[in-house]
């Protein structure tokens, strides 16, 4: 089903490969990074391809509906770069990869000892013939480990004071998704990643999943005017169901609709809010100014200082 996909990635990325940056590297001496700058380039064009899928489909719902006017162009030029960062590293995908060779170090040590840890695969063999539904039972383990994240994240003050970063902008548009401490996003990125190898995603999956989650976040933090009525609501988080999250009354621990994807995570555990048809003002009312609008480098200072009131608070 990915194999034609996996084929044009492979080919688009070697002939740039090729055609321009190995000759860059050979004209400066730097041949013996060759093999670096070449998994930094795939890391690299997947995160254009995101930043320009998710631009196509979520900006002009902003142009036709948006919730309010942009009124602090610099806010959202900060989340802007956040999202460059976070794109252009991915920070997923390497907490993934950087797993993949600590899990084989250890498959390798268990084998030794004569035991194999079980996958989804493994536990329900008919899964290797339906590559679609164990696609969807990915999808569908991976985004109750999120909720569970995202949920933590509000529980433990700590977490908290780091992903209030997150919570602080009050000009939130679809490039507000990646507005994160970067510690934030690294323990999430290595819980998304163990979740991943914990449960046997093949590598080729694991991106397309990446690919639509970030796609679906981003429309969810859009500033747009969209429900998706009373039905679709409860089968996939619309930018009305995620603004109720983000509002200045849900704040911190008293936080509603921590749901990423799939809605019924929320409904199953007591924490979804369907009725509220409002869209809330956004933002934090006890985070630092310096938050909601400091450039990138204040806002990761200020992150560090918050945890450590908060553990000091401990």
């Amino acid at each position: 089903m990915l194999d034609p996909l996996i084929r044009l990635w492979v080919d688009v990325s070697g002939a740039v490969f090729e055609g321009a940056v190995q000759p860059a590297l050979y004209a400066a001496g730097l041949m013996m990074w060759a093999d670096d700058v070449q998994e930094w380039l795939d890391f690299a064009l997947l995160g254009i391809v995101q930043i320009v899928l998710v631009y196509a489909v979520c900006r002009p719902l902003e142009a036709v509906r948006p919730v309010e006017p942009v009124s602090n162009r610099a806010a959202v030029l900060t989340d802007v770069f956040y999202t460059l960062l976070a794109r252009l590293g991915l920070l997923p995908l390497i907490a993934f990869v950087l797993l993949s060779s600590a899990e084989r170090m250890l498959n390798g040590w268990l084998a030794d000892a004569g035991f194999v840890p079980p996958t989804l695969e493994t536990l329900i063999p008919a899964l290797r013939e339906m590559p679609l539904l164990a696609l969807l039972l990915y999808v569908l383990i991976l985004d109750f480990g999120e909720y569970w994240r995202h949920r933590f994240q509000h529980m433990f003050g700590w977490w908290y004071a780091l992903h209030s970063v997150h919570h602080a902008q009050r000009q939130m548009t679809f490039w507000t998704d990646d507005r994160n401490h970067l510690l934030d996003d690294a323990i999430a990125a290595v819980w998304f990643g163990a979740v991943a190898l914990l449960i046997g995603v093949p590598p080729a999956q694991f991106v397309l999943i990446v690919m639509l989650r970030q796609l679906a976040e981003s429309l969810s933090h859009a500033n747009v005017r969209l429900s998706f009525g009373r039905v679709g609501e409860r089968l996939l988080v619309s930018p009305r169901f995620h603004r109720i999250h983000h509002g200045e009354l849900s704040a911190g621990e008293d936080g509603r609709n921590y749901a990423v994807l799939l809605p019924v995570w929320d409904w199953i555990f007591g924490t979804a809010d369907f009725d509220r048809k409002s869209y809330p003002r956004t933002g934090d009312p006890n985070a630092p100014e310096s938050l909601a609008t400091g450039g990138w480098l204040r806002q990761q200072i200020d992150g560090f200082r918050e945890l450590g009131r908060a553990l000091r608070r401990r």
